[in-house]
């Protein structure tokens, strides 16, 4: 080799070492653009592994940070710091005689009063903010452009399973979350979203599908590669997906989503598009859209990133020692007992106010 060109050589990897070193110190791995994900034997990008979207960022933008997809320095050091703080205060020994009414009415991330029975020990919502090529994010949802979910079509009603006629008479009345059966957030979606623990994630793929183990409540998303929707009428719980590839991107579109699983209200017309790319060795940038035009008056997108989890999914055993489901419906009974005695006693009362006094003697 002459020496010029071993010159020139040297030259261009100094470059490329200053690149990579300058793509890392932005956002922890070389920007997307200058990334070739690695292909399986099918040819296809390759997105195995086991990955976590664990993040202090949330779905939808707090008001404060009004149309800015992004934290200041200092607001990403007073978000993270404050959950540390939260951490270390729920790590602190718990006296075993505290009751449920002693706990405090606010203990951070929304909960309160019974939610606030788990300490660090048990919770693992993450210590960073969402960080999408290095820019940390004040919501996961970009679009509209101030990060909250668009506006409800008139006369649509915001469902709950927890205010349905007949929650709490028997387990098939409850949520699936409480009967076990699927996450009780949105972990599995499709949206896929952030729970207050278990956040992690199993990618595998074959020619014609790509599976996604849940940790929460040990789902499995199947994706048919090339495939059509069913028009059998049936709504699997996660939906109906089927996906493709472009180029470095998985494409997946779900629909015939079931009523259980309804996404923020949205579930018969509902269609959710998700779009992962891998942009870098421990990351996917994780695009989605959903849209009904029967619930929301305009679609809805956002983005994040999964990062590569540290270790392998353990089964998690939600069934065994669910005395949860136990505890709710045991709950409901005592309450429904409390209930009709009060109405005896009232029923009593009133018909001893509407008896007569007997003759000469005068009523008090």
């Amino acid at each position: 080799m002459s020496t010029k060109r071993f010159t020139a050589l040297l030259a261009g990897a100094a470059l490329s070492a200053l690149a990579v070193s300058a793509a890392l110190a932005a956002g922890g791995s070389p920007a997307a653009g200058a990334y070739k994900a690695p292909l399986n034997t099918y040819g296809q990008p390759d997105l195995e592994g086991t990955w976590t979207n664990a993040s202090l960022t949330v779905l939808e933008r707090p008001k404060e940070y009004g149309n800015r997809k992004a934290m200041t320095d200092e607001e990403v050091k007073k978000v993270e710091g404050d959950d540390a703080k939260l951490m270390a205060d729920g790590n602190k020994p718990t006296d075993p005689k505290v009751k449920t009414t002693d706990l405090p009415h606010e203990c951070g991330r929304g909960f309160s009063g019974a939610g606030c029975g788990y300490n660090s020990a048990w919770i693992d919502p993450g210590s960073t903010v969402m960080r999408v090529n290095g820019e940390p994010r004040t919501s996961f949802i970009t679009d509209p452009a101030d990060g909250r979910l668009p506006a409800y079509k008139p006369g649509v009603v915001q469902t709950s399973m927890y205010v349905r006629a007949h929650y709490g008479e028997n387990p098939e009345n409850q949520t699936l979350a409480e009967r076990c059966l699927t996450s009780f957030g949105y972990s599995a979606g499709p949206v896929m979203l952030p729970l207050l623990y278990n956040n992690n994630y199993e990618i595998a793929q074959s020619k014609d599908t790509v599976a996604i183990v849940v940790e929460m409540v040990h789902d499995v998303r199947l994706i048919h590669i090339g495939a059509k929707h069913r028009t059998d009428g049936a709504r699997p719980w996660m939906g109906d997906s089927i996906g493709w590839y472009e180029g470095p991107t998985l494409v997946v579109e779900t629909t015939n989503f079931p009523e259980a699983t309804a996404l923020r209200s949205a579930w018969k017309e509902l269609k959710v598009t998700e779009r992962f790319t891998r942009v870098g060795p421990h990351r996917i940038l994780y695009q989605f859209k959903a849209e009904d035009p029967t619930v929301w008056d305009r679609p809805w997108s956002g983005e994040y990133e999964f990062s590569s989890s540290k270790g392998r999914i353990f089964e998690y055993a939600c069934h065994e020692g669910n005395y949860a489901i136990e505890g709710i419906l045991s709950g409901a009974r005592a309450d429904e007992a409390a209930a009709a005695e009060k109405a005896k006693a009232a029923a009593a009362n009133k018909t001893a106010a509407a008896t007569p006094a007997p003759s000469g003697i005068k009523k008090q």
